[in-house]
């Protein structure tokens, strides 16, 4: 399939999801995925994502920021959160390389989750990683959080 018949579905796609969501009072997200882990995924980047979104033009559409899967894309991570804070509907957490817990690879976890707080974020911040030995151990990492 070309990229623009895979666009025009998607954005065909989540028009109807955007509907039907929006009528039940529920926030559609759409995430863009690195290419390196799954090689092929159409949706790999913030900037084309949020494109995406603003052709299917739902108020009930945001993106989902992945820190990981962005890191990995694109990096610049404060930057674009700041930029696009008002259209990010959910973030993920894991660190890179591997997507372990956080505090496990390159990406300035405590940095970024001051920024993310300084700029009034107040959505969810999910945890989507593999821990690197037990889940008890791969939550540390949060009691300077709690």
């Amino acid at each position: 399939m070309t990229a623009e018949r895979a666009r025009a579905a998607l954005v065909e796609n989540l028009r109807f999801a955007a509907r039907q969501t929006g009528a039940a009072g529920i926030l559609l997200v759409t995430e863009p995925v690195n290419t390196i882990d799954i090689p092929g995924f159409f949706l790999d980047r913030s900037r084309q994502a949020l494109e995406i979104i603003e052709e299917v033009g739902s108020g009930n559409l945001r993106l989902q920021y992945d820190i990981y899967h962005m890191q990995v894309m694109e990096g610049d991570l404060a930057r674009t959160i700041e930029a696009e804070l008002g259209r990010i509907g959910h973030m993920q957490v894991a660190d890179n390389p591997g997507r372990h817990e956080p505090g496990t690879g390159e990406i300035n976890y405590p940095f970024l989750f001051e920024h993310i707080d300084r700029l009034g974020y107040d959505g969810w911040i999910g945890c989507e990683y593999k821990p690197q030995t037990s889940t008890a151990e791969g939550l540390r990492w949060l009691a300077p959080y709690l």
